[in-house]
């Protein structure tokens, strides 16, 4: 009986699914979500997936392309499930491998229609591997393009595909095993490739694809096999150690890449052959990449789990920013499993109610009294405690479970803030900061008037922080959708002034309220000259764009002497406070908590 997956977050057209296949006597099982989708994937390896491409936190976009990163689960037909099937939509998923689309509201006899042809394929594509899996295949070259039609050759690259790896895998490890040579398998993965195609389209993508190809097959040789695994992502896998089954010497003079003596001396020229720039259509492009490695016997006895460990070791390698190598150890396997416990607890934090807000006050230097606070998330989590945002933040953003986060975030921010109003406290302005997946959120204008109006809160106290790497990402677009923001009413703010592009041409064409002076130039200002001119430089600046300025981590009476008398319009930090829970900053505003100045210019906290 064939297994067949279902996700889809609208649960009257998950159950109508799930009831016509049941009633074909398929094995169904569902899932109201992506991140759920994943891992029933994963643990069942269904013979089909059915997906919807819009669903809250992890899109079907995403499913597919953590499915296709997993070799267990690379090959699993996929059917995407949406309203739209406009060609852009159709295209951006098949160039993360689906199979094909079903376009709502569909009948039942498309929908079985649909599966039978899906599976009747893949079973033959596997009839057609079983065969000539059972004849001795010889050597072929890496790249063949007379066959590029075949099921065992990618159609974009021409390179082999998967099948032909595990092919050609059975026929390598039985010549090693008798040479008494390893086999080192890379894994290839292209850093931020999906901001390329984002930017410049997947027709350039592919273009771009093929160049990488190309490099890579000038690097291999005859007997080593490269493939395209999926969407940015190849393999190499080659014989590593001499003939004799020693392992080479560095002075061994053979001029093979896989010759070198160990995995990082491989991977280096082909890093270096994939940072030279790449000319397409009188375009300059520069890419980096990520190589994982694994070595057989000692890291996995089959491919399935050589790839597996060679891909979390990739994992890794762009974990730490890309552009390097990694070879695999138990360690990095440990610590993914660690990843993928803490993100499955992340995705049931919000309806479990172990997110918290703190609030950090913002203080006017004017007159020493709170003008208002920066939400800050935090997680309580019931068996590990507390779990430091820098740990969980970057999870959020990868798994796409900012989005949902963001917004609770907001709301919670709303609804804090309107409530101390309704109490009699002094008014204040509360900062959410936005991720670059709210910010780019084609609802979001509509998703803040529902939050606003849910609240009650006045626009003009609520404040969104942007930082300068989603500004620049369309300048164009980013400006309308800056101006349809302030034409609510609420406030806008450049966070970590300095510390990204720093493009002074960005305070001129944004329609900022305030700027955030990072940390790092405040940091000793009373001492260090150089920080001393530039946040003077950036207040005074600022002042002639009519911007009010907001100096974050200031920790020392000296520093805040400094920035009062240059001018600075409001502090935050921890001279003043840390962070804290709603009922200890309602405290602070109950008490009039302000930051007074001694006549030595030195401040002190007063009740």
């Amino acid at each position: 009986m064939k297994k067949i997956l279902v996700i889809e977050d609208e649960e009257l057209v998950r159950n109508n699914i799930l009831e016509i296949l049941d009633t074909v006597d398929f094995r169904v099982i569902g899932a109201c979500n992506g991140g759920i989708g994943v891992q029933l994937a994963e643990e069942h390896l269904p013979d089909l997936i059915l997906c919807d491409v819009m669903m809250p936190e992890l899109d079907g976009y995403g499913v597919l392309a953590a499915l296709r990163n997993n070799p267990v689960t690379a090959t699993i037909p996929f059917i995407f499930l949406t309203a739209k099937g406009d060609k852009t939509e159709i295209r951006q998923g098949m160039n993360l491998g689906a199979d094909d689309y079903l376009t709502k509201p569909f009948r039942r006899k498309e929908l079985l229609g649909a599966i039978e042809a899906r599976l009747i394929k893949h079973d033959a594509l596997y009839q057609g591997y079983a065969r000539e899996q059972s004849r001795a295949v010889p050597p072929v070259p890496t790249v063949q393009p007379e066959r590029s039609d075949s099921i065992y050759y990618d159609n974009l690259t021409n390179l082999p595909n998967q099948l032909l790896v595990r092919e050609q895998f059975e026929s390598l490890r039985d010549r090693t095993a008798q040479e008494g040579r390893c086999i080192l398998i890379l894994c290839i993965g292209l850093d931020r490739f999906k901001r390329i195609n984002q930017t410049l389209g997947h027709d350039f993508g592919d273009r771009l694809l093929k160049e990488v190809a190309q490099r890579l097959s000038q690097l291999v040789r005859p007997g080593d096999i490269l493939a395209r695994l999926h969407t940015d992502q190849f393999a190499i896998v080659l014989a590593w150690g001499s003939d004799k089954g020693d392992r080479p010497t560095l002075s061994d003079p053979r001029d093979s890449f896989s010759s070198n003596p160990i995995p990082e001396a491989i991977a280096q020229p082909i890093l270096d052959r994939l940072t030279q720039p790449f000319c397409l259509e009188n375009r300059e492009i520069f890419i980096t990449a990520s190589i994982g490695m694994s070595i057989y016997p000692q890291n996995g006895e089959d491919l399935d789990q050589l790839m597996k460990n060679a891909g979390v070791a990739m994992s890794y390698a762009k974990q730490l920013g890309g552009n390097q190598s990694q070879s695999y150890t138990p360690t990095l396997q440990s610590e993914s499993l660690d990843d993928l416990t803490l993100e499955t607890s992340l995705r049931y934090a919000l309806e479990r109610q172990e997110l918290q807000l703190y609030y950090q006050p913002i203080v006017g230097l004017q007159n020493g009294r709170i003008v208002g606070a920066e939400a800050l998330v935090r997680w309580h989590h019931p068996q590990q405690g507390m779990i430091s945002p820098v740990k969980f933040i970057p999870l959020a953003e990868q798994t796409g479970l900012i989005a949902p986060i963001g917004e609770w975030v907001l709301q919670t921010a709303c609804n804090q803030t309107k409530s101390w109003q309704s109490e009699g406290l002094p008014p204040v302005r509360v900062a959410v900061n936005l991720s670059f997946r709210q910010f780019n959120q084609v609802d979001l204008s509509e998703r803040l008037v529902r939050i606003l109006a849910q609240s009650g809160l006045d626009p003009s106290y609520l404040e969104l922080e942007l930082t300068e790497s989603i500004l620049v990402q369309n300048v164009e677009l980013t400006i309308a959708k800056l101006n349809e923001l302030k034409s609510m009413g609420v406030q806008i703010s450049l966070d970590d002034f300095g510390t990204g592009y720093s493009s002074l041409s960005y305070l001129q064409q944004f329609p900022f309220d305030l700027l955030k002076i990072d940390r790092c130039f405040v940091q000793d200002i009373n001492t260090n000259a150089t920080n001393a001119a530039l946040t003077n430089a950036i207040i005074q600046m600022a002042h002639s764009l009519n911007l009010k300025v907001i100096a974050e981590g200031v920790e020392t009476p000296e520093e805040l002497a400094v920035l009062y008398e240059n001018k600075c319009d409001n502090i935050q930090g921890y001279l003043f406070s840390r962070p804290v829970k709603a009922e200890e900053f309602k405290r602070m505003l109950k008490e009039g908590k302000r930051l007074e100045r001694q006549p030595q210019s030195l401040p002190h906290l007063t009740e």
